[in-house]
């Protein structure tokens, strides 16, 4: 069984991946409005990803017999600047929830739950590879240019 104070710090995570979704769906939308397809359909994608984490945690938390609260998700901002802005927005995020999910597993730690321990550490390894993709995005936007920008929509939006 699953401690209290396990299920509220998880309720929390499925919440913030939530919020995590919303906020690139509402990037993917925002991209589109402005005509780049390409980085429309990357954080489309990113919005899927964020969910399906939500999804594998509710899953988790309910095959160790605790219980799933869902909980109200806060209003995403709505416009950004440029495509660079955006991305650097996204990392920005992403080290954000790394921290997250970092604090999850020492809480799993203290608690003596090493089922859950194991089982945030694959995000943990996630979150690795989610910081590097939009730390290397932003990276190629900066040294694109104005001519460069529309290879790199056109190049994210095969993912």
């Amino acid at each position: 069984m699953i401690t209290t104070k396990l299920q509220k710090a998880i309720n929390d995570q499925i919440t913030a991946e939530l919020w995590s979704s919303n906020l690139y769906l509402q990037m993917s939308y925002f991209l589109k409005s402005q005509g780049w397809d390409g980085f429309a359909h990357w954080m489309s994608l990113q919005a899927e990803e964020e969910r399906e984490h939500a999804t594998k945690m509710a899953d988790y938390m309910t095959d160790r017999g605790g219980t799933v609260k869902l909980q109200m998700i806060d209003v995403v901002p709505e416009g950004w600047g440029s495509v660079l802005e955006i991305f650097e927005h996204a990392y920005s995020h992403e080290c954000k929830v790394s921290k997250m999910i970092d604090t999850l597993v020492g809480l799993s730690s203290e608690e003596k739950d090493y089922a859950t321990e194991n089982f945030f550490r694959t995000f943990v390894d996630e979150q690795v590879e989610e910081e590097a993709t939009a730390s290397g995005i932003v990276d190629k936007l900066k040294k694109a240019g104005e001519a460069g920008i529309f290879f790199l929509d056109a190049e994210l939006g095969k993912r």
